[in-house]
């Protein structure tokens, strides 16, 4: 955005006082693309520097039809992203049971607890039924479109040695607590423990 006329205080480099109100201008659509990979590209080139990476994750916004915006005060223009715009890299634990906390890393460094606010989703590739795991980051425009992290496979795999079996309704599933919150992560293949 910046290459495009918009600056991280969202008024073309000036640090000028938030007018309360304001209707961000439309710039249409802007040449970003986020890979699946996290890798944020602009004009079909990596972004590679990480300080840049997160300012303008700072100002991502999802609506609620499902597009990506980058958006300040000032401007906001429409980016690509083609699965969700972080990863989640990282994991590290405290506690255990109803008492454990789940604390992921992002590849732009924020650290999110999976909880109330920041549930972990499984979703099922519709040919393989492989696993998809993601965590809400923030909350988008609806609240079913949230700003997600996909959770990496080596990520995925600490999180499975986590996991421990219940009952959810007639369904015994494996999954995981954070905050007092579990999190499915699948059904229980009938026999196991």
């Amino acid at each position: 955005m910046a290459a495009e006329g918009i600056s991280a205080h969202g008024a073309r480099g000036h640090d000028s006082p938030r007018r309360p109100g304001r209707t961000p201008t439309e710039c249409g659509d802007l040449p970003f693309l986020i890979k699946r990979d996290g890798t944020w590209l602009y004009r079909g080139s990596p972004i590679n520097r990480k300080e840049l990476v997160c300012l303008f994750a700072s100002v991502l916004r999802r609506e609620e039809d499902g597009s990506w915006w980058l958006q300040t005060p000032a401007e906001r223009g429409r980016i690509q992203v083609e699965d969700a715009p972080f990863v989640a890299v990282e994991l590290d634990w405290t506690g255990d049971g109803r008492d454990q906390i789940l604390s992921f890393r992002t590849n732009i460094d924020e650290i999110v607890s999976a909880g109330l606010e920041h549930p972990i989703r499984i979703a099922h590739d519709i040919l393989t039924c492989e696993p998809t795991p993601y965590l809400l980051v923030r909350p988008g425009a609806a609240k079913h479109l949230g700003v997600e992290a996909r959770i990496n496979r080596a990520t995925y795999y600490e999180l499975v040695a986590l996991a421990v079996p219940r009952w959810i309704g007639s369904r015994r599933v494996l999954g995981v607590w954070s905050q007092g919150q579990f999190f499915s992560l699948g059904d229980l293949p009938p026999g196991e423990a």
